[in-house]
This record gives C-alpha cells, structure tokens and sequence, in this order.
C-alpha cells in the first residue's frame, strides 16, 4: 500500500493506493498504516486532482478505480451511497430498502461508518430518518461543511 498525504482545504489527507486502485482515505485523525507513505504515483496525483476539484465546488463526481476492502453487505452499501446524488442527502432506511432489507438500518448505518473512502464514497450525504445530522468520521462540521459545499455548488449552477 502506497500513501500520499497532503493538505487540501479541509486539512491534511492520506490516500493509499494498492495495486492500481485507491483503497482508503484518511483524515488527520485518523492512524494510517506506516508503511510506504508519501509516493507521489500518477494514480495519487489523479486523485488528489479530483478530490481538490471536488472541494472547489467544480468536480461532482469521482472517476477513480475504487477498491474498498469489507464484507459483501458493505460493499453492497457502498454501492448504493455512490448513488446518492451530488447535493442531495438520503436516510440510511432509504439505503436499507434499495438493499431490499428495510429492517437492516443499524447494519447500513455499521457500514456507513466502516467506509474506508470517505469523500471518494459519499457516506457524508446519509442523515438521520429524522434529517439530523448523525455520525461522520471526519466530525460533524466537516459533514456539515461538506453538504453546504455541495449545496453551494448547484445554487451556483442555476
């Protein structure tokens, strides 16, 4: 696994890439795997291109090789967060019925949290069955400030 770290307007970020793909993304907070940091592969460059885009209001949609490692159930959760669109925001029951297991909220919501590619896999836009803003990895106000980036972006589109 290759790490590159850099800042980017939300702070400084860590993404890996393993065999061609991009595997994780990580926020200061969390702890990385020590080995192989800082590679500046064309792949790493590419996505940090796109993820800076993506934070300037101007890239809706990512187009890297993603490879999340989990179980099938997460991947299939995954799956369904890609689909949510840029500026809109879902429940994790809507997400639990697109699986067809209406009753697999918690299991959505477990999921959600074990994202290993937050931002590149839209986990920020899955909110409470109330609207609430509930659980991101990257804290609340950057969840927050994430949703009003996109928000923004589309006003600025109409």
């Amino acid at each position: 696994m290759e790490i590159l770290f850099r800042a980017t307007t939300i702070g400084t970020l860590g993404i890996a890439e393993r065999d061609g793909s991009i595997t994780n993304l990580f926020f200061q907070t969390d702890t990385p795997p020590a080995q192989g940091t800082n590679p500046a592969t064309a792949l790493l460059k590419e996505a940090f291109c796109q993820l800076d885009a993506y934070l300037a209001g101007a890239l809706r949609c990512f187009t890297l090789p993603l490879a999340p490692a989990g179980t099938d159930f997460m991947r299939a959760v995954w799956k369904e967060l890609c689909k949510v669109p840029y500026g809109t925001t879902t429940s994790y029951k809507a997400i639990a019925t697109a699986l067809g297991k209406p009753g697999a909220m918690r299991a959505v919501g477990m999921a959600n949290n074990r994202n290993p590619l937050p931002l590149f896999i839209p986990c920020h836009r899955i909110i409470g069955a109330t609207g609430k803003l509930v659980g991101y990895a990257g804290g609340l106000e950057l969840k927050k400030k994430l949703l009003a980036l996109e928000a923004e972006s589309l006003q600025k589109t109409l």
